[in-house]
């Protein structure tokens, strides 16, 4: 019976030790299991931290990707100016017609471009032959007159003459003569060949042309209609010397001056941020609203600027400049924030996230500080940065998966 007891006993306590170290194993390949995660997990923030977004030229093309170097702004020290676009007045031209006329054709629409000289319209009117009949008349009145006139002081210096009748044709010569030059000037306004019409030849229309270069702006004419003299038919405009008009308020007058620096958008060009450069400040106050006018020179034109469009714009009235990128060049991940920089490789495009710290914000761009420096030269990715950080958490999920 002992024996027995015992080999029960031998055997539990057998039981017990290969239990206990079948236990221990398990718990050594547990430990070695955790040991490879940590060792996996490092190797993976190793992996995100070098990690980097290839595009082909086809998607950044789809994408409509910008790229440009880092961005120095004033980001303060502004004065906040709402206006409209402008050219000065010797760069506007309204074409009108000195004589009453009936309109035959019309050369030319809104938006054309024309040089000074050009043809806009044609005019007819029996006024307007009247008028070359006149001068005619008047100029033929005017050669016999100076054959007498010269007859007359012939027999006058010859002491065969009257004194009298030579006065009186010389009186008459140069009256005939002044009311040639009269005539004469008056269809040289209407842009009538005076030669061709000493000729004999009467011109049936006359041509309406444009005393400066640039654009039509108006149409105010029909073909067949009747103008008055003086009537406004078309309105021309020089944009090139297009510039910008802006409203300062009494409170900020002291703080603008000329020379400074002046950035504005309009609606046409959304995405577009010009700069101009103050030239001019008015010294009287408009009434309503109670403010002066600011001319400032465009240094970027870009796109169709048209009088008349509204823009709002910051006067810089401080020089502290500040690095900084677009809104869309920034993007939050976690708590921290990361902008890409952008490298060309092949016929390729690398985005590699860098992080960044963000200060102040103004309208669409907002500062950053790096927390090593990058060289001038760097180009970043200046839009959806939301789309580079989600392609590349994309691609690191495929990598863990």
């Amino acid at each position: 019976m002992k024996n027995k007891i015992y080999k029960i006993l031998t055997v539990m306590v057998l039981t017990i030790f290969v239990s206990a170290c079948g236990n221990k194993e398990n718990h050594n390949e547990n430990d070695g299991h955790s040991h490879d995660e940590e060792e996996k997990t490092e190797v993976n923030e190793e992996h995100n931290e070098s990690e980097e977004v290839m595009l082909s030229q086809q998607q950044f093309d789809a994408l409509k990707m910008k790229i440009d170097t880092l961005a120095l702004r004033n980001m303060s020290g502004y004065v906040e100016a709402n206006g409209t676009l402008e050219v000065p007045p010797q760069n506007e031209a309204a074409i009108t017609t000195v004589v009453g006329a009936n309109v035959v054709s019309i050369e030319v629409i809104e938006g054309d471009k024309v040089n000074k000289g050009q043809v806009v319209a044609y005019l007819s009117h029996p006024n307007i032959i009247q008028a070359q009949t006149d001068y005619l008349n008047a100029y033929s009145n005017s050669e016999l007159a100076k054959k007498n006139y010269e007859r007359q002081q012939k027999l006058y210096d010859a002491g065969v003459g009257s004194g009298a009748n030579f006065q009186k044709a010389e009186a008459e010569y140069q009256a005939s003569k002044a009311m040639v030059n009269g005539l004469e000037a008056q269809l040289r306004i209407l842009n009538v060949n005076t030669i061709s019409v000493r000729n004999g030849t009467i011109a049936q229309r006359i041509a309406l042309r444009s005393p400066i270069e640039g654009f039509v702006q108006k149409v105010e004419v029909k073909t067949g209609q009747y103008v008055e003299p003086q009537t406004e038919l078309f309105e021309i405009v020089n944009t090139h010397h297009v510039h910008a008009d802006l409203m300062v308020f009494e409170k900020d007058v002291y703080k603008v001056k000329q020379g400074q620096k002046v950035t504005f958008s309009v609606q046409s060009i959304p995405d577009a941020e010009l700069t101009a450069e103050i030239y001019s400040v008015s010294k009287t106050f408009e009434d309503n609203p109670k403010a002066v006018h600011v001319h400032a020179e465009i240094e970027n034109k870009s796109g169709n600027l048209i009088p008349g469009m509204y823009i709002q714009g910051r006067i810089q009235t401080d020089n502290a400049l500040t690095k900084a990128l677009p809104e869309s060049a920034i993007v939050k991940d976690g708590d921290r924030f990361f902008v890409f920089i952008v490298e060309k490789e092949g016929e390729n495009w690398a985005f590699k996230p860098i992080e960044v710290i963000t200060g102040e914000k103004d309208g669409g761009w907002i500062a950053v500080a790096f927390s090593q420096e990058t060289p001038v030269n760097t180009k970043f990715a200046y839009n959806n940065a939301y789309y580079l950080i989600a392609e590349m958490k994309k691609g690191d999920a495929e990598h863990t998966h």
